[in-house]
């Protein structure tokens, strides 16, 4: 039974694993780089170690400092969030090693399913459908890759066998352009995972990206707690999530949910875990790929169930059954999750960095924010540049859109630029109000012509109203005040004359 856990994870979930532990009456540590000496989980944590430098490979990406960190402070048990260490086997085998609880899964179910590859591999047996891709469970040349793609069919993608969050992912048209974007591919997920391996997958076009969220404990217990529509996405990377999704029916939802727990038992899966498919245009779905860790967009999934997953997460690692069945799990209402990052919209998405002036979060009945900075931070280049994640809840769908509406409006960063003007516009499209879209929505049928035009009449009034100042101020200094012919005030005057006639 452990008692202090160290949080091998930076930002905002690194603050939510920090309140769930203090809810339940849990130590905290946490670790942090020399960039992050400021930020929000260090503050919060009960104890707090330096790792190194800025760049997440001489920091949070090396096993050995967190080690050191952990036989210092004396942490029993570790969570590693979601990125950096979540998904290697190796790192969880070590604590394991050590006496140390890792809050996640077995190192197996890691090497099964936190490769890509092997998880298409071990799914299959299972009897789980799968995207057309390559099949072989190991490193593969880009020789193999290239002599293999023809058969699978362009489009295609080239996706990173470890980790996730559409990093070391490239799409394919052609043979001809392959070898570019294999390399390139590569180099991104030795960057951001410390494995360059990557396999193909077939690219269905038109298709949605659904994923169930699932827990299972020690005990043999395993329940799904409903699907998250995940389509809004920009270079495979997730913009917006909701739940439930606007495409399913009952039926089809049953149905997923029984394959996304049996595809979940075929690796003895224990704690959280996300398993993630396509469903095409026919409806007809596909696994995806399972993300072996505790996913960006679980809150939207803790709203509409009532069912804390961190803390649930805990609770199974400390050896406890789960607290529901399947039958227990109810969904309520909607739930909509906007990622609020420092880039600008209206400039191809380029990174914002800078620090942070002001801050004012908007609050109110269903509205959530998951953030860890404040005014007076520093967004780097170093890390993902997200700054919080923006969630409410409405009795429906409709309502969850206006209420986004509302909080987007009343949420003011200033200091770098922000994506809360895209957010905006997609919430007053007809096409996603209306729940037509899919993984390529954003990048073909969306556009920010009209967000634009707004935010350039606004440009334009605020420097009308900066030059109305300007001038003012100029005036106001410009001016010579007389001074009075008598020697005192006429109030003194005023006063004396009074006096005389009384």
């Amino acid at each position: 039974m452990f008692k202090k856990v160290l949080i091998a994870n930076r930002g905002e979930i690194a603050v939510r694993i920090i309140r769930a532990c203090r809810e339940l009456g849990l130590e905290t540590v946490a670790v942090f780089s020399e960039a992050d000496r400021n930020a929000l989980h260090v503050r919060y944590a009960d104890e707090a170690y330096l790792l190194g430098p800025a760049p997440s490979r001489e920091s949070y990406l090396r096993a050995d400092k967190i080690f050191e960190v952990i036989k210092k402070s004396g942490a029993d048990a570790v969570h590693p969030g979601y990125g950096f260490l979540a998904e290697r086997e190796d790192f969880a085998a070590t604590c394991h090693d050590l006496g140390i609880t890792f809050i996640g899964p077995k190192p197996s179910a890691i090497a099964a399913m936190g490769d890509k590859a092997e998880a298409r591999a071990t799914v299959i047996k299972a009897g789980v459908p799968v995207v057309p891709g390559t099949e072989d469970v190991g490193n593969m040349t880009n020789e193999d890759l290239l002599h293999i793609a023809p058969t699978i069919g362009f489009p295609l993608l080239i996706k990173a066998t470890a980790g996730g969050g559409g990093k070391g992912m490239r799409e394919v048209r052609s043979l001809d352009e392959m070898p570019t974007l294999l390399a390139s591919a590569r180099r991104e997920a030795e960057a951001a995972f410390g494995d360059g391996n990557v396999y193909l997958e077939k690219m269905i076009e038109g298709a949605r990206h659904i994923e169930f969220q699932i827990i299972a404990d020690e005990h043999g217990n395993a329940i799904h707690l409903g699907e998250r529509e995940c389509s809004i996405q920009r270079r495979h990377q997730k913009l917006v999530e909701e739940a439930p999704s606007p495409f399913l029916d009952n039926e089809l939802r049953e149905k997923m949910g029984s394959v996304a727990v049996k595809a979940a038992q075929a690796v003895n899966y224990v704690n959280a875990g996300t398993i993630e498919f396509l469903v095409d245009k026919d409806r007809n779905f596909y696994f995806l790929e399972m993300n072996t860790r505790l996913q960006v967009e679980h809150p939207v999934t803790e709203l509409v169930t009532g069912i804390d997953i961190v803390a649930e997460q805990l609770r199974i690692a400390r050896g406890r059954q789960l607290s529901y069945k399947q039958e227990d799990v109810k969904f309520k209402g909607h739930a909509i999750e906007c990622r609020v990052n420092a880039e600008d919209p209206f400039n191809n998405f380029i990174p914002s960095t800078g620090r942070i002036t002001q801050s004012i979060i908007p609050t109110g009945p269903g509205v959530r924010v998951d953030t860890s900075v404040y005014p007076g931070f520093e967004i780097t280049p170093y890390y993902d540049p997200m700054i919080a994640k923006l969630i409410v809840w409405g009795e429906t769908r409709a309502q969850a859109i206006l209420r986004m509406r509302r909080a987007l409006e009343e949420y003011r960063i200033v200091g770098v630029r922000t994506n809360i003007p895209f957010h905006q516009t997609l919430m007053d499209s007809h096409r996603f109000m209306g729940g037509q879209f899919d993984t390529r929505f954003v990048e073909e049928r969306f556009s920010m012509d009209g967000a634009s035009e707004i935010e350039a009449a606004q440009a334009e009034i605020a420097a009308i109203l900066a030059t109305l100042v300007a001038h003012q101020e100029t005036e106001r200094s410009a001016q010579i005040v007389r001074s009075n012919e008598r020697d005192t005030s006429n109030w003194k005057w005023v006063g004396r004359w009074e006096r005389m006639h009384r």
